[in-house]
């Protein structure tokens, strides 16, 4: 399964920073952002992902996730 949300996690630094976190905090997800894309994407692959636990974490370190549909 891939979750997809839509980011305001603008730059490479910080993107790298928000992976290496869900990672620590979900082993074996695999997580990537597209900051090409014009909703700065946040995909989540291969995991079942508890209600807003993505968002939650994110919102930790001052940035917004909303899923997409």
């Amino acid at each position: 399964m891939v979750q997809i949300f839509k980011t305001n996690v603008t730059n490479k630094i910080e993107a790298e920073l928000q992976s290496v976190i869900l990672s620590k905090e979900n082993p074996g997800y695999k997580i990537n952002f597209d900051l090409d894309d014009c909703d700065n994407i946040l995909r989540i692959k291969n995991v079942v992902i508890a209600n807003n636990s993505s968002s939650i974490c994110l919102e930790k370190l001052g940035h917004t996730c909303e899923a997409l549909n």
